[in-house]
Parts: structure tokens; sequence; C-alpha cells
């Protein structure tokens, strides 16, 4: 998991704290929504993260294989 994600989901914990301790509907739903939002750009950045190591990946494969002379012993 990248810090990015981690932080998004520290605010969706917070988001929910927030929500959970709210007396008041109109607010407990705003910070349900927001908690929902942040675990959705969490989500959304960690799919991010994988698909670039998986492209990463298939680019380092792709240049040992044109220039195995360049590799590391």
């Amino acid at each position: 998991m990248t810090d990015l994600a981690v932080t998004y989901r520290g605010y969706a914990d917070r988001a929910q704290a927030d929500a959970d301790a709210a007396t008041l509907e109109n607010v407990r739903e705003r910070n349900q929504r927001a908690a929902q939002a942040w675990m959705q750009m969490a989500e959304r950045q960690e799919r991010t993260d994988r698909g670039r190591a998986v492209r990463e990946s298939a680019a380092a494969a792709a240049r040992a294989e044109l220039h195995p002379e360049q590799q590391p012993n």
C-alpha cells in the first residue's frame, strides 16, 4: 500500500469517527459520504499503483530481453 493510499484511509477513518460522534443527522451523513469518498480514493490509488508496478515490470523485462548484456550480475 502506498503512503498516499494510507493517508486517504486515515482521512476516511477520521471522517467516519466524526460521523459516529455527530449528533445532527445531516452532519453524520455528510461525514459518512466523506468517509466513503476517501475510501474510494484509497482504492483507486492502490489500483493505480498495482497497474504501474505491472507496467514497470513488463518494461524491465522487455529491456532485459532486448539488452541482456546490460543486466546486473
